[in-house]
């Protein structure tokens, strides 16, 4: 399995959920998980602000908590707001019943008709009472960004590798991240734009829809 990409059979556990946007748009959407946090939310705000890209910030619940004012600058910018549970939490580990509370206590503070879970995984009866209440949103790329295995050079190179109209790439908001993205996140964007791209965020009016391959 290919992690960057998710696979086909990947994509079919959960048909409903969007893994990518229309390909015969030349636009991307950038994501970031995990955040906010002072560590890193403020720089990748500065950053988005120098290129002047909308990017959708699926935040932990308990760190909006901690955090509100960075809730409000990223509000403030213009960027688009997810939900992504309060304690960043995986759906295989817990009772459905235990990760839907924790997905609506999240949803008190962030506010939004937009959900991707943490480790991309959900039971079925998750994904069928999320998809009810929410846009649930995936990935066509997931940048790595977070591994220890990698150097912000490997990040730009997965992002020019696997990037294609209509993904949805995947950045994190997090201390295991952010020493990597101060040289990949500027030199991704500065390669998508000089490859044609624009930057797109989620429609308000987003619902389910098929899921391009």
């Amino acid at each position: 399995m290919i992690i960057e990409q998710p696979s086909k059979w990947l994509r079919w556990l959960y048909p409903s959920a969007i893994w990518r946007m229309n390909p015969s748009e030349k636009a991307v959407y950038l994501t970031f998980d995990d955040g906010p946090i002072p560590e890193s939310t403020p720089w990748l705000i500065e950053t988005l602000d120098r290129y002047n890209v909308k990017a959708t910030f699926f935040m932990v619940g308990d760190n909006v908590r901690k955090y509100p004012e960075l809730l409000e600058l990223i509000k403030s910018h213009g960027h688009r707001l997810g939900n992504h549970t309060f304690n960043h939490i995986g759906g295989l580990t817990v009772s459905s019943g235990r990760y839907l509370r924790n997905a609506n206590e999240a949803d008190k503070l962030i506010q939004s008709n937009l959900f991707r879970p943490p480790r991309g995984w959900m039971r079925n009866r998750q994904y069928i009472r999320l998809r009810q209440h929410y846009t649930i949103i995936m990935w066509d790329l997931v940048t790595r960004d977070y591994s220890s295995r990698l150097t912000a050079e490997d990040v730009v190179e997965n992002v020019k590798k696997y990037s294609r109209p209509g993904a949805i790439i995947t950045f994190h908001d997090s201390l295991k991240s952010i020493d990597k993205l101060k040289t990949a996140l500027p030199q991704s964007i500065e390669w998508l734009i000089e490859q044609g791209y624009e930057f797109k965020v989620f429609d308000e009016n987003l619902r389910h829809s098929r899921s391009y391959k």
